[in-house]
């Protein structure tokens, strides 16, 4: 495999929700592991993600893990995960499940560039902006 960019979650307890919600918004395969099967923590901890991995039919991916209760934890104040493209059902559908539980930002609309532009703030405190590329005609 060559090099590739991806984003890596933090959150706090509700990694597994997370990545859950994301698999149902892009499909594809999630790969989880706890801390406690890899004997990190006790308790409560033991059952957080120490490592989750969403690899989706679009080639997306995205990793995730829970911040350790001695760690601290800022969401959603270091990083955007940007889609875009040229499938505009896809890309909507993606919007569309992403913002319904969010909070809209930016309204997916027609923008002075010419693409579809749109910026949402998910259910977990994840900002989002996608971007449908504008059919050269």
């Amino acid at each position: 495999m060559a090099s590739r960019l991806n984003p890596y979650l933090s959150f706090r307890g509700n990694a597994r929700q997370a990545l859950e919600f994301y698999q149902s918004v892009f499909g594809g395969e999630l790969r989880m592991n706890t801390f406690g099967e890899f004997g990190g923590h006790e308790g409560v901890a033991a059952e957080q993600i120490m490592h989750g991995q969403l690899e989706t039919p679009s080639g997306y991916t995205l990793m995730a893990s829970d911040t350790p209760p001695e760690m601290a934890h800022n969401p959603g104040d270091n990083i955007t995960i940007s889609l875009s493209g040229t499938d505009s059902e896809q890309l909507r559908g993606y919007w569309q499940r992403l913002s319904t539980s969010g909070k809209v930002n930016v309204p997916l609309e027609k923008q002075m560039w010419g693409d579809e532009f749109g910026q949402c703030v998910d259910q977990f405190g994840i900002p989002w902006m996608v971007n449908i590329v504008a059919q050269q005609g």
